[in-house]
């Protein structure tokens, strides 16, 4: 497919006197691609970079709306270490097609240091607040392609529950019904998923529904080379239980690790009961 050619909406979103002088492929996923839009504004020497990433297939028109408020979500907490989101919108030639929009920046991908990277994860978490005070977000947002279950609700164990079954749901659309796989399931969520979760909400303990990245892990954290901050991007956000932001670090295909966990643990502290602190993290892994 040719990117050459911006579509209307696009352009409508660049800096007003904007003349594009050059559109290259810029990453890509299964479900998106890159661009990187170079831009002369009249009466300006520089020109402007912009980075721009298309949703082509239908079914997943909404992720470009998800990122967009998910980025703009994070940027009120940790503003100098988030992609700072310009525009979305659906293209003017295909409705079924959306864009979003965001500055270009040159990121160098090595892996994020520990240190700097727990001082933005403890400040998104200490200084978010949810808007209706509830577990949810206001849009669809998306891991990869899937929906997550946003809705709002103030009991965490539900919130974590209804994604567990529309998961097994989603695994089985993929790889064909399994009736062992969705009666495991079944139990798992009354009987562990039950005994982990309900007591963070029970017997005089609550926690606070935190603004959670959704999706962070050392591939989406990378270093500006001009500023030298940790970025993070590509998020999936929602106010949910903080030690679920934590969800893909332990792996060891991963560069974080338990060494992050660990630090996390030390320094923002254990929701209670803290003897499941690590328990739940392999939960939320799942």
């Amino acid at each position: 497919m040719d990117y050459s050619t911006l579509d209307n909406a696009i352009i409508a979103a660049l800096p007003p006197n904007s003349k594009v002088t050059s559109v290259e492929r810029h990453g890509e996923t299964r479900w998106s691609v890159g661009l990187r839009v170079i831009v002369r504004i009249d009466g300006e020497e520089e020109e402007q970079r912009f980075f721009v990433k298309l949703i082509e297939q239908e079914e997943w028109l909404g992720i470009a709306e998800a990122e967009y408020d998910g980025a703009r979500a994070l940027a009120t907490c940790i503003p100098d270490n988030v992609v700072a989101p310009i525009a979305w919108g659906k293209l003017n030639k295909n409705k079924s097609k959306s864009f979003f929009m965001t500055r270009f920046l040159h990121l160098d991908a090595q892996s994020p240091p520990i240190l700097p990277l727990l001082a933005i994860l403890k400040r998104l978490h200490e200084t978010s607040v949810s808007p209706t005070g509830k577990f949810g977000f206001h849009v669809t947002t998306h891991f990869g392609p899937p929906p997550m279950i946003n809705n709002w609700t103030d009991n965490w164990e539900r919130f974590f529950s209804r994604q567990w079954h529309a998961d097994l749901t989603e695994v089985q659309k993929v790889h064909g019904e399994d009736r062992e796989l969705q009666a495991l399931g079944e139990e798992f969520c009354e009987k562990v998923i039950a005994k982990l979760l309900r007591p963070l909400q029970t017997g005089g303990r609550n926690i606070k529904p935190t603004l959670c990245h959704g999706d962070l892990w050392d591939g989406i954290v990378h270093v500006d080379v001009n500023t030298k901050r940790s970025i993070l991007f590509d998020p999936v956000c929602f106010y949910g239980h903080n030690e679920m932001d934590l969800q893909c670090m332990g792996s060891p295909r991963y560069a974080l690790g338990m060494d992050f966990i660990e630090l996390y643990k030390e320094q923002f502290g254990a929701s209670e009961p803290r003897d499941d602190f690590y328990d739940r993290h392999k939960l939320y892994a799942l």
